[in-house]
């Protein structure tokens, strides 16, 4: 069990999913094709050869689950809209069923007394914007400023936030660069200009939700990890300066110090992004919240790709090492470099090959690794960041991008055949571990009361 008196009592704990891994739905009510649903149809793009038409079909089944959610005791669910759901084309006409779809969502998790924290992109594009440029093409900039204005415009007075992107790196690097994830281009001058543009339309985007008026916290979600050298070589601790350049401190540069960093530049030579007059200053607006989706560390190597297995830790199913101490090195890093303001894990999970045994999971390997992770945010707070949450990555087992089906990080398990769902050992962990911060909470204020 994670400590039990290292949160204050208005420490938020979540779960978290997104759009396109849960919803299904692909074409109701005309939702246009997103990026993913262009890229599922590339032959060996997708692990398992599948594709997100029906996922875990939650537009039909989105009130089970927020009863799920609800049981489990969270304060907040964090969840994604898929912007082509809502507005098809990504510019123009919108989709009344669509934003009707999150109306009753966003009502739903209130009468069950959960928070919604909406996150706008998480990664499914309009394919119609794709075929103009997409992210590489500046234009598209402005197309999600007016999506911004226009989801906070409709849910913007019941959401506790907005988060404008989540985890720019991966749709720039995979998206653009390696070309693994949509929309699937091996370009790296392409993936550092769309890097710019993802960040300059968050900048922006803030800007005018707030000459909108809109009263919720704003904020970005970055993925991001402590990245150690794999000796006390030179070299190698050269290659770490060199990798956090490229993973963090090229977004948290930008976003705290108005300014990209310059080895990174210097190294990137005609392939760094094109910025234009006050783009630097629009992306360091202020944020209300910085969202940290943390899974594991990195190990750089001036010998070339590191073998994760050298390190003799466990891995999850992702073949990621389990390193919870990352997580509080990392949270005070940003603590000490950046001036950050309050801090989520908005993401932390593990996927691992789940056996489903007379109606159970037992699942200790993911309750030691989501226990283990809340240990390490409990040590950052002690040792003064400024945390203000923790969500479980994910609710639900769930399409996990271009592995398909084949990983499962949810706490709950999906049979993606009945789409029945059944609590993990994790999640009954996770439900125990929250009741006993209730159980705190109540304590707590009953002293401060009688104080």
């Amino acid at each position: 069990m994670a400590p039990a008196l290292s949160f204050p009592a208005d420490f938020v704990w979540g779960v978290a999913t997104s759009a396109f891994q849960i919803e299904g739905s692909a074409t109701l009510d005309g939702k246009g094709p997103s990026i993913w649903d262009t890229f599922c149809r590339v032959p060996g793009a997708i692990a398992d050869g599948s594709n997100g038409d029906i996922a875990c079909d939650h537009v039909h089944r989105w009130a089970a689950d927020l009863d799920i959610v609800q049981s489990l005791g969270v304060d907040a669910y964090r969840f994604s809209v898929s912007w082509p759901r809502v507005q098809p084309t990504g510019s123009g006409a919108w989709s009344t069923a669509g934003l009707d779809f999150y109306e009753r969502l966003i009502d739903g998790l209130l009468e069950r007394g959960v928070a919604p924290y909406l996150t706008l992109n998480h990664w499914d594009l309009p394919q119609a914007l794709q075929d103009a440029g997409g992210w590489a093409n500046r234009d598209t900039v402005h197309r999600f400023v007016d999506y911004a204005r226009g989801i906070a415009a409709r849910f913007g007075d019941r959401v506790a936030s907005i988060t404008t992107h989540n985890e720019p790196w991966v749709m720039a690097n995979l998206g653009h660069e390696s070309g693994i994830f949509a929309p699937g281009i091996r370009d790296r001058r392409q993936a550092m200009q769309v890097a710019h543009h993802l960040l300059l339309s968050h900048g922006l985007a803030l800007q005018a939700l707030r000459a909108d008026g809109c009263a919720c916290a704003l904020g970005i979600v970055l993925n991001l990890s402590p990245v150690q050298p794999a000796s006390p070589t030179p070299a190698d601790i050269a290659q770490a300066h060199f990798e956090d350049g490229r993973l963090v401190r090229w977004y948290m540069d930008p976003l705290y110090h108005g300014r990209y960093p310059q080895d990174i530049v210097d190294f990137l030579g005609t392939d760094a992004p094109e910025v234009a007059p006050g783009d630097m200053a629009a992306i360091a607006q202020p944020m209300d919240f910085m969202g940290l989706n943390y899974y594991t560390r990195a190990v750089a190597s001036a010998q070339g790709p590191w073998d994760v297995r050298q390190s003799g830790l466990e891995l999850t199913d992702m073949g990621w090492e389990i390193y919870p101490e990352g997580l509080t090195e990392l949270l005070l890093r940003l603590h000490r470099d950046y001036a950050v303001p309050p801090l989520f894990v908005t993401e932390n999970g593990a996927a691992f090959q789940d056996t489903l045994l007379d109606g159970r999971i037992d699942d200790a390997g993911r309750t030691r690794y989501i226990a283990s992770h809340i240990a390490a945010v409990g040590e950052a707070l002690r040792l003064g960041v400024p945390m203000a949450g923790y969500m479980v990555w994910s609710l639900l087992d769930n399409f996990e991008w271009a592995s398909g089906y084949e990983k499962r990080f949810g706490i709950v398990h999906v049979d993606y055949a009945t789409q029945q769902r059944t609590l993990k050992d994790s999640a009954l962990w996770y439900r125990d571990f929250l009741q006993q911060q209730q159980a705190l909470r109540a304590t707590r204020r009953a002293a401060s009361t009688r104080g």
